[in-house]
């Protein structure tokens, strides 16, 4: 396993498929800057790994990682990886890094300082439980009620940690389906080609009045 992510090309594969999508070799490829050849090699050996699984449809081969369990994996690795400082060239690579930090993807719900702020806020207001391990509480139950996606999950728990902030943000079913819900009711917009989610001012509203969520939290800034 160690040998498998030590490779710089496909640990950028497996970061890349974090979004939760499944891509194309020739898609991871180009985002590794290899050749086609090299990146079906570096493919194979990741499928062969349990790492990722793929999807056939007539000539086209298409990759994902294999379940959540792997995507909170590559997760907690990249946490605690020595921070490198990379240089900012522009305003746009300024701007590219926060809004990466603030609010993404992170395989099938919401990683980022905005994630990391609403599990907080679920624990202040007594939703969620860290006696025994993350637990939703009967209070949790009933908020998920009232935001109508109580029948769209199951009150499984778990945490991820977060690359980013380097601490602990809500993973599993629950996080899941609130994450769902705050994209169809568009308080979350995917940004195109990225990770990257956009907290609307639609969305801004809605977890301040859910959640009591403050300005500071609700900025990439």
């Amino acid at each position: 396993m160690a040998a498998l992510l030590a490779d710089r090309t496909r640990a950028s594969f497996c970061l890349a498929l974090l979004d939760g999508r499944a891509w194309t070799a020739t898609e991871l490829g180009r985002l590794a800057g290899v050749a086609p050849s090299t990146a079906t090699s570096h493919l194979n050996r990741l499928v062969a790994g349990g790492l990722l699984t793929e999807e056939r449809a007539g000539r086209h081969r298409h990759l994902r990682l294999a379940d959540p369990g792997i995507a909170e994996m590559i997760e907690a690795l990249a946490a605690r990886a020595p921070r490198r400082p990379v240089p900012v060239r522009s305003l746009a690579a300024a701007r590219r890094q926060r809004t990466m930090a603030f609010a993404r993807v992170c395989y099938d719900h919401l990683g980022g300082s905005l994630s990391v702020a609403l599990t907080d806020a679920m624990t202040e207001r007594g939703h969620l439980d860290w006696e025994f391990g993350p637990s939703l509480t009967p209070s949790g139950t009933a908020w998920l009620a009232d935001l109508g996606i109580a029948g769209q999950t199951t009150p499984h728990v778990r945490t991820c940690l977060d690359w980013t902030e380097r601490r602990l943000h809500l993973a599993g079913a629950v996080a899941a389906g609130v994450f769902r819900h705050a994209l169809e009711q568009s308080w979350l917009v995917p940004a195109e080609g990225s990770r990257v989610v956009r907290l609307t001012d639609h969305g801004r509203a809605a977890f301040h009045r859910h959640l009591g969520l403050p300005d500071e939290a609700l900025t990439a800034d």
